[in-house]
């Protein structure tokens, strides 16, 4: 023990030496080696972060925001954090609308080849009722005219209402690892655009949005069994998410299909020779309108002396509803749990209060965390902050797929730098090495960041996420990298406990103004 404290010391001593050097830096960070090694200990030689995301996965997933799932894998994370000795383990609920889940989808082509149909319903859309056959047709509609081609013509068919597409071969492996050129070229501050701002969305967003509201009342007032859309994905890798609405006020949609791409090019080609061809499906689709509200979990593991100062950490617990939601987003949710079961089995100190939040909703638009934000911390909207706010030390996330972390985005906060590097040095031979300046957007520390507390998402190796995972079908457990993952929890843990025990919470940028709040869209 005491040889371990004095290579620490060293370590420590090199640390506060070699950073000036390097980077004009005053680093001050005290490193508890001690702490992180009995956090490596238990995170590389027990981990339960594989455990965890099973269940999340194979047992709960997916877990689509308002489904029955959601709830089953929430009270399952109560259960076990509580079991864990974790306090404070809650819900808290926020306004989303209704509920929905997919119970039973079979397609089939009948004519002129039987052969079964490989696809996923859109999220909040209806199902067809029972059985129903019918013939397939293609109608793309993409300007005013062509709803007159069409008028009359579609009742009890299935509508392939998107041009066919190439569908390019794969020579480049799906799966990829940041090089050190990438992730150097990563940490240098991003050329100016030289181009002034992109403002509003303006008329013609609002025009396209209007005609495609019309397109779908057209659907309805056609009669059509079935609109079907070619998947963006290949050789079995579909991408699915929504295509009704939460709001039973909103108008209706008909039964929407992503089918994929190589079956509704072999669709096309068959009805361009002139050759009928007959679909039969059977979707069952269920919505729940009992409780309009979704939730956040969360739980605590207390501080001592700054125990009304709080450390939070985070990963949004929601998915779509194909696959089961392994990689976006059972490995943060997964990870940051793992976190947590790591600070409190290993026994490292804790001078502030240490909070995780699984968010839901974020699929909808960092419904979430928003809404946990806007309760503990301050409204965007109006910049007005609430006594929690001056309390928060900071809030780390996890939300970018199974991919090791190799560093963090600073999103813009240049004081938290020479923190962040001192303590990257005991994983750098982990591969984490790399500092962004750059903001990174689509995820939860966004709702942080947007009322001036410093939150931050660490950079991760993409692996498979955006090439086959994200969104897919292809989103499951077998994609998940366990080293990285017990790895990644390792790290965050190690950065939550540095954040905890600081003298000072970590460095804030200036209070952004007010912003105007988004417009509400008719899209789940």
């Amino acid at each position: 023990m005491q040889l371990r404290r004095t290579l620490a010391l060293s370590a420590i001593i090199a640390v506060l030496v070699g950073f000036p050097l390097a980077a004009d830096w005053p680093v001050t960070e005290k490193l508890d080696l001690d702490a992180i090694y009995r956090i490596k200990e238990e995170g590389l030689q027990r981990s339960k972060v594989m455990e965890i995301e099973s269940y999340l996965t194979d047992v709960y997933g997916p877990r689509l925001t308002g489904s029955p799932n959601i709830k089953e894998a929430a009270d399952w994370a109560q259960k076990t954090m509580k079991e864990w000795g974790l306090a404070n383990v809650h819900l808290e609920t926020w306004p989303f609308g209704r509920g929905w889940q997919n119970q039973l989808f079979l397609a089939m082509a009948m004519t002129p080849r039987a052969y079964p149909i490989i696809g996923y319903p859109k999220a909040w859309t209806p199902g067809t009722g029972g059985l129903v056959t019918g013939e397939a047709i293609i109608a793309v509609i993409n300007e005013e005219k062509d709803f007159a081609t069409f008028r009359g013509a579609l009742r009890g068919k299935f509508v392939l209402g998107a041009a066919m597409r190439d569908v390019p071969a794969h020579f480049e492996a799906p799966g990829h690892r940041y090089t050190d050129a990438e992730l150097a070229d990563l940490s240098k501050q991003p050329e100016a655009s030289g181009r002034g701002g992109r403002g509003g969305r303006g008329g013609n967003f609002q025009a396209v949005q209007d005609f495609n509201r019309k397109k779908t009342q057209f659907w309805i007032d056609e009669g059509i069994a079935a609109l079907l859309d070619i998947s963006r994905g290949d050789g079995g890798t579909l991408f699915v998410q929504g295509g009704g609405s939460r709001d039973a006020k909103d108008p209706p949609s008909p039964p929407q299909v992503v089918i994929s791409v190589e079956q509704y090019g072999r669709i096309v080609r068959t009805l361009e020779k002139k050759i009928p061809v007959t679909l039969s499906m059977n979707i069952d689709n269920r919505f729940y309108d009992a409780d309009l509200t979704s939730f956040n979990v969360v739980a605590e593991l207390p501080g001592t002396d700054k125990a009304d100062e709080v450390v939070m950490l985070g990963a949004h617990f929601d998915s779509w509803h194909t696959g089961t939601g392994a990689t976006d987003n059972a490995a943060g949710s997964a990870v940051m749990m793992e976190a947590m079961r790591l600070l409190k089995v290993s026994g490292v100190k804790l001078r502030r209060t240490v909070r995780i939040g699984l968010w839901g909703g974020e699929e909808q638009g960092l419904l979430g965390s928003k809404e946990y934000v806007k309760a503990h911390y301050g409204d965007p909207a109006t910049m007005q902050l609430k006594p929690e706010h001056a309390k928060l030390a900071g809030y780390f996330n996890v939300d970018n797929g199974t991919g090791l972390i190799r560093g963090v985005y600073l999103q813009g906060n240049e004081a938290v730098a020479p923190i962040f590097q001192a303590w990257m040095e005991p994983f750098k031979n982990l591969g984490m090495k790399t500092l962004a300046i750059r903001n990174t957007g689509g995820t939860d520390h966004l709702s942080y960041d947007a009322v001036g507390l410093p939150g931050f998402q660490f950079i991760q190796d993409e692996v498979e996420y955006n090439s086959r995972t994200h969104h897919s079908n292809m989103d499951v457990y077998e994609r998940i990298q366990a080293n990285d993952m017990m790895r990644n929890a390792v790290i965050v843990a190690s950065f939550v406990m540095n954040t905890a025990n600081r003298d000072e919470k970590l460095p804030r940028k200036p209070l952004p103004k007010p912003q105007a709040p988004a417009g509400r869209g008719t899209q789940p």
